[in-house]
C-alpha cells in the first residue's frame, strides 16, 4: 500500500485499508469508532506498570527490557484502577504497527485527556522519542501515563491516545498555508502564519468575566468512563478577570481558550505546538491533532476555538489578552477523508469556546 499514497496524512478508508492488510493490527478486533478522520484511537490493555521513572528505551531496548529494570508493581485494570497523581505508569496498548517503508507515525493524548491535566505518551521499542513512531516500525505500542492534577480510573479498551500515519513530508510551508487561507479561512481575523499559524489568549470575552479555569490541588478521583458527571466546582477554581490579564501560578494548570476560531479545511490536518519556547514562563501543554473538518464551514466561515491547557513553570507570570502562546502546525492529506469532524460523526469539541473535558457537568 505505502508505494501507491500521495504524500500527506492518511485519511479514515486509508487507515481501514492498513488495518485490512496487516499493517495496523490489534489482540481484539478493531473498532469502526475507533478510526477518525485522519487519526486511530488506541486502546488501553488489561496491565498497568507502575514504574520508578519515565523513561525512553533508545536503541537496541525494548519497553519490556526496560519495564524488567523499572517496574514496582503491577496493576491489573480489568474492573477499573486508580492510577495516581505523581506516578508513572506504563500500560501495552492492544493496537500494534507495522508500518510500510516510507511511512511514520505520531500519537498525541486525546482532547478530553490533555484536558483532565493526564500526561501520556506512546512509546515503542527501540524508541528514542516519545510520540513518534519510526519508519518501518514493526512491534508493539505502549502509553505511558502520569496524572498531573487528578487520579484516575482507567480501565481495559479506554481511548487515550490517537495515532496518524504520515507519508513523506506532510507539513504545508508559509506560503502554501497563506493560499489554503486564501481558497478557505482558516482563521477569524487576519492570518499570523509563521512556521503554522499562531493563536492568541482570550483574556476579553464578551459578555462576562470568566476567562477559564485553574486546577484543584486537593481532589477526587476522576473515573475516565463516567462522562458529565462531575461537578466542576469539585475540581476547577474558575478564573477571572476585569481587565485583560491574569497572573499564572508556578506549577499550576489552566484550562484557557484562544482568542481566534480556527478551522481545517476537508484536505488538511493539523498539530498543535508551542510558539517559541522563549516565549515566557509557560507552555501550552499538550501537543494535540486537529481533525479535518475542525471548524470547518462550507460556506467559508471560521468557526471553532481552540482550547488551551496550560501549564506555568517556575516563575509566576502575566498572561496578557492577546498574547500568542501557541501555533498550529498545518499538513496536507493524502487524501480527503470519507467522514469529516464535526459534519459526519459525532465531535464533542466542534463550535467549542472555553469548555472542560467531557467528564463535567456543564
Amino acid at each position: 500500500m505505502g508505494a501507491t499514497l500521495k504524500t500527506g496524512v492518511l485519511a479514515d478508508h486509508q487507515i481501514r485499508q492498513m488495518i485490512t492488510e496487516g499493517a495496523i493490527a490489534a489482540s481484539s478486533p478493531i473498532l469502526n469508532e475507533q478510526i477518525q478522520p485522519a487519526s486511530l484511537d488506541l486502546r488501553l490493555g488489561d496491565t498497568a506498570y507502575r514504574v520508578r521513572a519515565s523513561f525512553l528505551p533508545g536503541k537496541g531496548s525494548t519497553v519490556t527490557d526496560r519495564l524488567d529494570e523499572l517496574t514496582m508493581h503491577e496493576i491489573t485494570l480489568t474492573g477499573g484502577a486508580v492510577l495516581e497523581k505523581g506516578c508513572v505508569y506504563v500500560v501495552p496498548l492492544m493496537e500494534r504497527l507495522a508500518l510500510p517503508e516510507g511511512m511514520t507515525a505520531a500519537a498525541s493524548a486525546k482532547s478530553s485527556i490533555g484536558r483532565v491535566d493526564l500526561m501520556t505518551r506512546v512509546i515503542t521499542d527501540n524508541g528514542i522519542e516519545f510520540d513518534r513512531v519510526q519508519e518501518g516500525y514493526d512491534g508493539p505500542l505502549y502509553a505511558e501515563i502520569c496524572p498531573q492534577s487528578f487520579s484516575v480510573v482507567a480501565q481495559p479498551g479506554q481511548l487515550l491516545n490517537q495515532v496518524i500515519f504520515r507519508k513523506g513530508k506532510t507539513v504545508l510551508a508559509d506560503g502554501e498555508l497563506h493560499q489554503v487561507h486564501a481558497r478557505s479561512p482558516i482563521v477569524s481575523g487576519e492570518p499570523v502564519i509563521s512556521e503554522g499559524l499562531g493563536f492568541s489568549v482570550d483574556l476579553r470575552p464578551q459578555g462576562g468575566d470568566l476567562v477559564g479555569y485553574r486546577a484543584k490541588r486537593h481532589t477526587g478521583v476522576v473515573d475516565l468512563s463516567k462522562l458529565a458527571h462531575y461537578d466542576p466546582a469539585d475540581y476547577w477554581e474558575e478564573v477571572r478577570t476585569s481587565d485583560g490579564r491574569i497572573i499564572l501560578d508556578p506549577g499550576a494548570f489552566y484550562i484557557l481558550v484562544s482568542r481566534e476560531a480556527i478551522a481545517i479545511p476537508p484536505d488538511c490536518a493539523a498539530e498543535m505546538a508551542p510558539y517559541l519556547a522563549m516565549v515566557g514562563e509557560f507552555r501550552v501543554h499538550y501537543a494535540g491533532f486537529f481533525d479535518p473538518g475542525f471548524g470547518y464551514d462550507a460556506a467559508g466561515g471560521a468557526g471553532s476555538r481552540g482550547v488551551l491547557e496550560v501549564r506555568c513553570h517556575e516563575a509566576p507570570f502575566v498572561l496578557e489578552h492577546g498574547q500568542v502562546v501557541g501555533r498550529l502546525v498545518y499538513e496536507r492529506m493524502s487524501a480527503v477523508p470519507e467522514a469529516l469532524y464535526g459534519q459526519d460523526i459525532k465531535s464533542n469539541y466542534q463550535g467549542q469556546g472555553l469548555k472542560l473535558s467531557k467528564h463535567f457537568r456543564m
